[in-house]
């Protein structure tokens, strides 16, 4: 890719991102784009699993995304590109493989940051009872749409100050609720609110796998700053190898913690469960929950900020390769940012918000809907990727890969088999979004066809990243 394009002052320019993140950087944005998920949304796993049952999801998930991280790192690195999943998926299989890609990272991408949104609203909700959270959840749009319009190298330095606070706050969180703590608390009522392990323990094991996936939901967004990587074959494999690391021990920690300080089943079906569960531990009048509430929302923030950053690199890559129109590939003269991009995801998410008429579905709340749909999304991402670095191994034996995936092919195997036990359950206990999720595909297959000669003049793309031809 060029490093010497500067954007000129006369009109929008597209095509070319500024290389500036360094391994420190990325690795912010890798936890950031995540972090949040160990604030909120997990919880609403327990209220179909119970604490057991849905640690025993949470394990299988984390098998998943431990794998599938270590082998989707190998794609990023041999084709570093802004559309991530969509160009690895197109160069296995061609244009219509890049559209199945593209279409569901599109999907994770544009709902996470909503659900994300609503959470922000609810903890600020906390301290300003008397604003509706959905009009702080629009504010926060406001806010971080700008702060991405500004550039990649303030956007990705904001980033890694927020994501550090926050794990510095998960880590308090832990410290302050451990003398409240009980394992009699955590197990109790432990397998979807029964005391044994049975026929309705498994189902609900099941169904919360899109909870357990929230913990780690987004990580592979790093990607997607691949163009603006110094170094991309350096600094991606180190910062999604520590990454998940560290995702892993924040989100084992956060959930037995919080469980284990009280009745769980009060904060099993809300948008706040660590203030509630410190709540429990030292009062509501606590200068610790206070900080919480205020250091907390640098957790949602992180993930906010960062998707909003993947979002738009996702639709700027889309359009950029002609799977979109064109006119959502400028970037701004000024800052040499996806703006068009940044604004029509922020105008779904918005829409998401104040949804609740049509997503709200099987009795879940509007943010566990939305989870759910994030998640469908990324759920055939990942198998798509996964079959994309099989194919790849076969048909393109010689392409520099400057990491390979460890003790392949288990590793992409496993991540492959997982993947598809949790769509399978998925489908099976989402039957409604489900089918949102394929009407919206449908609709943009629609399109797909419809639009091959936009791809066609497009084709200059494939140059983009600095590898050889998509």
């Amino acid at each position: 890719m060029s490093t010497s394009s500067t954007p000129t002052t006369s009109g929008p320019v597209s095509g070319h991102l500024h290389k500036v993140l360094g391994p420190v950087q990325l690795w912010g944005i890798a936890v950031g784009l995540v972090i949040s998920g160990e604030y909120f949304g997990w919880s609403y796993g327990w209220n179909t699993a119970g604490t057991l049952g849905f640690l025993v999801a949470t394990v299988l998930v984390a098998a998943m995304y431990t794998t599938f991280i270590f082998s989707f790192t190998e794609l990023s690195t041999a084709i570093p590109h802004a559309g991530g999943p969509f160009a690895y998926a197109r160069r296995a299989f061609g244009p219509t493989g890049g559209f199945i890609a593209g279409f569901a990272t599109l999907v994770e991408f544009v709902f996470a940051p909503p659900a994300i949104a609503l959470a922000i609203g609810a903890y600020l909700n906390v301290q300003f009872p008397g604003i509706n959270p959905k009009l702080l959840a629009l504010g926060a749009y406001v806010v971080f749409i700008a702060l991405n319009w500004l550039g990649v190298s303030i956007a990705a330095t904001f980033e890694l100050f927020v994501t550090l606070l926050a794990i510095f706050e998960l880590l308090m969180f832990m410290g302050v609720v451990a003398p409240g703590w009980s394992l009699a608390n955590f197990v109790a009522n432990g397998w979807a609110g029964t005391s044994t392990f049975n026929g309705a323990a498994v189902a609900g094991i099941f169904a919360s796998i899109p909870f357990a996936i929230w913990f780690f939901l987004a990580i592979e967004g790093a990607a997607m700053a691949a163009e603006e990587a110094r170094d991309p074959h350096r600094t991606i494999p180190v910062a999604y190898t520590t990454g998940i690391i560290t995702l892993v021990v924040l989100a084992f920690g956060v959930m037995v913690f919080a469980g284990g300080v009280g009745d769980w089943r009060q904060i099993a079906n809300i948008n706040d469960p660590l203030p509630q569960a410190m709540k429990a531990v030292v009062g509501e009048s606590s200068g610790w929950l206070h900080m919480l509430v205020w250091i907390g929302l640098f957790g949602l923030i992180a993930s906010f900020h960062g998707i909003i950053m993947g979002y738009s690199r996702q639709i700027f890559a889309l359009a950029r390769a002609g799977y979109l129109p064109g006119y959502f590939a400028a970037l701004s003269t000024r800052f040499g940012t996806p703006h068009r991009a940044l604004l029509a995801g922020g105008v779904v998410g918005v829409a998401a918000i104040f949804s609740d008429e049509w997503i709200q579905f099987g009795g879940q709340t509007l943010t566990a809907n939305i989870v759910t749909m994030a998640v469908l999304g990324a759920i055939v991402m990942y198998l798509i990727s996964m079959a994309a670095l099989f194919k790849l191994r076969r048909s393109e034996p010689g392409l520099e890969r400057p990491y390979r995936a460890p003790f392949y092919p288990l590793f992409p195997a496993i991540a492959l088999g997982l993947g598809l036990v949790c769509l399978g359950a998925m489908v099976w206990f989402n039957g409604m979004l489900t089918l949102v999720f394929l009407v919206l595909m449908a609709l943009a297959y629609v399109y797909f066809r419809c639009t091959a000669s936009q791809r066609a003049s497009a084709a200059h793309d494939a140059m983009l990243s600095g590898t050889t031809p998509l």
